[in-house]
């Protein structure tokens, strides 16, 4: 019985530091100004999503949290970068300064404020998990990462950077999912991990042809188009 409790409590701590690592790299996209990095910190927040349902699907054993781990694993960390290397030129990877809305430094003390706030606002649903027995870190984290997600859809101008943003809510949300939901159906997940590649299949293609077109992906560029007249 000793055994089973600090096993749980490892597990348990391990998947605090797997929420403060989600965190950090949430505010990473924000942070970067560079569209490739900002791809590689939503990797590595992808790979904490999927850490912390193997953690809370181990002890007890979920086929369900495993199931989510692996499929964000394989969908989110190995096929999406692909997809999105393929489909848009290294050039877009390699733009370093990214248009925004709100300068760094005022985004950063944005991204502090939206996490605490995301703790207070959590706090129904931290009375309601610890009736559950769910994992109390994972409810704020969760909802920090969805915040963090929304801003970043809002504050960037590039392309590639708002759909990382639109896929960083949805990490949010699974994070705190998996804690809150464990036994969600199966088939939800696949459903849903195959429509976001439906999703950035198509963002990829038409990210492709505005750039091939205009010469950039910021959005904001966009409106400056003109219909040509015909001679």
């Amino acid at each position: 019985m000793q055994g089973f409790q600090d096993m749980a409590t490892i597990m348990g701590n391990l998947n605090a530091l797997a929420g403060g690592l989600f965190i950090i790299a949430a505010v990473g996209i924000v942070a970067t100004r560079q569209v490739g990095a900002c791809l590689k910190f939503f990797i590595f927040q992808s790979i904490f999503l999927a850490a912390s349902a193997f953690l809370l699907g181990a002890r007890p054993f979920s086929t369900h949290l495993m199931a989510v781990g692996v499929i964000n694993l394989v969908t989110k960390v190995m096929f999406l970068p692909w997809l999105l290397r393929h489909l848009l030129k290294e050039e877009v990877y390699a733009r370093r300064e990214i248009t925004q809305v709100v300068s760094i430094p005022t985004s950063l003390i944005i991204a502090l404020g939206l996490t605490i706030g995301a703790y207070f606002f959590s706090l129904p649903w931290l009375k309601a998990a610890a009736v559950t027995g769910a994992p109390r870190i994972n409810v704020p984290v969760g909802l920090a990462g969805l915040l963090l997600g929304a801003y970043t859809l809002t504050n960037r101008r590039e392309a590639v950077p708002q759909l990382l943003g639109l896929l960083a809510m949805e990490n949010g949300a699974f994070f705190a999912g998996v804690a809150i939901a464990p036994d969600l159906p199966l088939i939800a997940e696949l459903a849903l991990a195959f429509d976001l590649l439906i999703l950035i299949f198509v963002v990829g293609v038409l990210t492709r042809a505005v750039h091939e077109r205009v010469g950039t992906t910021a959005v904001g560029a966009l409106a400056k188009l003109r219909e040509e007249g015909h001679k």
